[in-house]
């Protein structure tokens, strides 16, 4: 059988299906697995190009390290563990004790300047608005305008709860990228007494990990893992073409290979193009989940040309502020040892639905984005040691409202072939540890299936 993409949800099936002592061939069109997980070694420094953490409370990306013999070296985020959303060119610290930026306690809300007092006001009433309890969609921002108010759309859930997925506030899915909201005023009907309630359990190691050497410490022990002959870079499929007895796997190169099963894990619109002979609706389905673009700008600097604390891991940038920026982290602030002593690592994101032409510029004119939106707020003297430009494109799957009724019908028109499957971050989840989930449970069924045919499995 086959995988066709090899970022971290072809990885992940392929993992599995080793387990499940299933063979297979994992074709890659690129020249290097990882997709967006990207850590490179640059003088010292440590940069992740991509995603640089796996959160704890999805315990999937965690387990798939333990099981990899990467435990020991899994690492918290350093003390404190604060992060910042930018207002009136101000940073300001995001409330102690809250959910998703949802206060659990009134004392540290109080206190914030983050938010006018109209606006805490408005928050707090929170309380008293009904539930929806009617289980239709609604967009992020549709829902925290009508439990929260504006202002908390504006300096909360836009650069923060939409921004981590590089989003439009006003079209992604609640119940797709944030259904914990959804459920709680559901059976709860205030969020905020619902997690008043039921508080914010401290943790001393914090909610995110990593790997001292990058996320791509975690790409390397699956490769490690999988059998050399069966991982294929480079090798770029051109068109599935299905048959009586499984599929016809035709390579830019010319080259054929014949598969009894297939896993699609190339982002959606790819998905599309490689299924439009073998199930024209299916593809149009795939191909209607959108994508947005975005660039990681790595910048380094010496310390004494920072006279800001670097005290917490960064800040989230809200559409008004009108910086060209989306966030930045603070890496060597955020984890161990990225950046040799006296020195300091940080990344600015652009682009994202907020900027879809983002990409169009320079590399040097995206640095010259990034720096120009940073001096002012962390007071930078001097010019980076060195940048780094890393392009996205195309590479953040927006699942927007609708999302789930979507994947429903994707899943009912699959079930017609048995033997394709698909999975990756266009599809059933966003974050490594979702993919890692939808992927082992999708290789799973392949090896459920694959078991059943009547012929030996021929990679």
């Amino acid at each position: 059988m086959a995988i066709v993409g090899g970022g971290i949800a072809g990885l992940a099936a392929a993992y599995e299906l080793s387990r499940q002592q299933v063979p297979f061939v994992l074709l890659e069109s690129g020249p290097r697995l990882g997709g967006v997980i990207f850590s490179e070694q640059i003088g010292g420094f440590t940069v992740d190009a991509g995603p640089d953490s796996l959160l704890v409370q999805k315990a999937d990306g965690i387990k798939l390290c333990e099981e990899l013999g990467l435990a020991d070296r899994l690492i918290p985020t350093s003390l404190p563990r604060l992060a910042y959303i930018q207002r009136a060119g101000r940073l300001h610290a995001l409330p102690a004790a809250s959910v998703l930026g949802i206060p659990t306690r009134v004392g540290p809300f109080v206190r914030t300047p983050l938010f006018s007092w109209s606006g805490k006001l408005r928050m707090a009433a929170e309380l008293a608005v009904p539930a929806r309890r009617d289980g239709a969609d609604e967009s992020i921002g549709a829902f925290m305008t009508r439990r929260f108010g504006a202002e908390a759309t504006t300096y909360l859930a836009e650069p923060l709860l939409a921004g981590i997925h590089a989003g439009d506030v006003d079209a992604l899915s609640l119940q797709a990228l944030f259904p914990r909201l959804a459920h709680t005023e559901r059976d709860h009907g205030s969020l905020l007494k619902a997690f008043g309630r039921e508080g914010r359990p401290e943790s001393k190691d914090g909610a995110f990990r990593s790997l001292p050497g990058g996320l791509s410490e975690l790409v390397a022990a699956l490769e490690r893992a999988l059998p050399a002959r069966a991982l294929r870079l480079s090798a770029a499929v051109a068109k599935l073409v299905q048959g009586a007895d499984g599929f016809r796997i035709e390579l830019t190169s010319g080259e054929a290979l014949d598969a009894s099963a297939v896993v699609v894990c190339t982002p959606a619109y790819v998905t599309a193009a490689l299924l439009r002979d073998i199930d024209a609706g299916l593809a149009s389905l795939c191909g209607e989940i959108e994508y947005a673009s975005t660039a990681t700008v790595a910048l380094a600097f010496s310390r004494n040309a920072v006279n800001h604390p670097l005290n917490g891991s960064g800040f989230v940038v809200p559409r008004v502020e009108s910086t060209g920026l989306l966030a930045a982290s603070w890496l060597s602030s955020k984890w161990a040892h990225r950046a040799p002593a006296g020195h300091v690592l940080m990344r600015g994101f652009v682009g994202g639905a907020r900027d879809p032409r983002a990409l169009d510029r320079s590399d040097a004119e995206l640095v010259q984005t990034t720096v120009d939106a940073l001096r002012p707020l962390l007071r930078i003297s001097g010019e980076p040691i060195f940048t780094r430009v890393y392009r996205w494109e195309r590479k953040s799957a927006q699942h927007n409202v609708g999302h789930l009724a979507r994947i429903q019908r994707i899943d009912r028109v699959l079930a017609a072939h048995p033997h394709l499957f698909v999975t990756g971050s266009g599809f059933r989840g966003v974050g490594i540890p979702d993919c890692v989930a939808d992927a082992r449970a999708t290789a799973r069924k392949v090896a459920e299936c694959v078991r059943l045919l009547p012929t030996p499995v021929q990679s």
